[in-house]
């Protein structure tokens, strides 16, 4: 049994205006009106990737993981069953709400709720993005990744890695701990930020087009105090990005170029060296709460040539590079 990618994900908001602006106009996903309180985007031809509600709770309603097989549900369910976690069977109405064929939901120890899920729904209809790209990085590698704030990594860790079988990618320890998994090729779909926070901390889109992000880049910062990270490019997956604040609070990072692993020779390791190799600069961040700190990494690994390879996709490559500890 195998969880295959990042499928979908839900999230609570009053601002759907808002959202219209920002996942169509910004991000480029299609807008699809799903009636009463609710928006839904599309970023490729699965009938939603996105869902968007007016309704009460915390931002992130829930993340939509997509397994291999049918019977993965039923496997994974009485794994987490016996484990102490309840495990609840989602209705046909539910079903019909995610536009997939089954799903079992649950919610992790901070209480983030966690749906499973066989066989999406694809659409009739095109692709029509909401503004002009190339389209979305999806197929095998799903959606794209999301990130958690987490109290505890200890707590959190075991049941992603151990109960989910999500992989540890890498990880690092300074200046605070960040693990990063991956469920296929996708250098991670999934990570933790032990923050001692709870919460969303962003999602990641990942463009097929550099020029895609660039342009974004340029709308985003049309907008005063939109942009939340300056473009940069982060040390472990390679991914040339930057941050937006989304309507919510939380970020979403408009990406290219990320590393695809080998999965059969990859080797978690933990990184040295900071996030990024140059930019990202945090501008919702003051100086002393970590902004310095953080350039302060990035100039350091700079002074000492720290350097990414120039290959689009490489998984060899990568490879070695891991079991170097590079």
């Amino acid at each position: 049994m195998a969880i295959t990618a990042l499928g979908y994900l839900g999230v609570r908001s009053d601002k759907l205006d808002d959202w219209s602006d920002f996942a169509g106009g910004l991000l480029g996903m299609q807008k699809i009106d799903r009636g009463g309180k609710a928006l839904a985007f599309r970023m490729d031809d699965k009938m939603q990737r996105l869902l968007v509600s007016d309704e009460p709770g915390d931002t992130l309603a829930f993340m939509g993981w997509e397994v291999a097989h049918k019977d993965d549900l039923q496997a994974y369910a009485a794994r987490l069953d016996k484990a102490g976690v309840r495990v609840n069977l989602g209705s046909k109405e539910l079903c019909d709400r995610r536009f997939v064929e089954g799903l079992i939901w649950f919610e992790d120890p901070m209480g983030n709720r966690v749906e499973l899920f066989y066989n999406p729904m694809i659409a009739s209809d095109p692709f029509v993005p909401g503004r002009p790209i190339d389209g979305f990085r999806t197929g095998p590698y799903g959606m794209g990744h999301a990130v958690l704030h987490v109290k505890d990594i200890d707590v959190m860790l075991p049941f992603y890695r151990d109960l989910l079988d999500f992989k540890v990618t890498d990880y690092g320890l300074t200046p605070y701990g960040l693990y990063f998994f991956h469920v296929n090729g996708r250098h991670h779909s999934f990570a933790m930020v032990g923050s001692g926070q709870e919460g969303f901390h962003h999602f990641m889109v990942e463009f097929q087009n550099l020029d895609d992000v660039g342009q974004g880049y340029d709308l985003a910062n049309l907008e005063e105090g939109r942009v939340a990270y300056t473009l940069g490019r982060h040390i472990n997956d390679l991914m040339t990005s930057y941050y937006a604040h989304s309507p919510s609070g939380f970020f979403v990072e408009n990406g290219w170029g990320g590393m695809i692993i080998d999965e059969a020779t990859w080797e978690a390791h933990e990184t040295h060296d900071g996030p990024s190799f140059w930019g990202h600069e945090r501008l919702y961040l003051t100086e002393e709460g970590g902004r310095k700190r953080l350039r302060d990494m990035r100039l350091d690994a700079a002074e000492r040539g720290v350097r990414g390879p120039q290959v689009a996709e490489c998984p060899w490559l990568y490879g070695e590079l891991a079991k170097l500890g590079k």
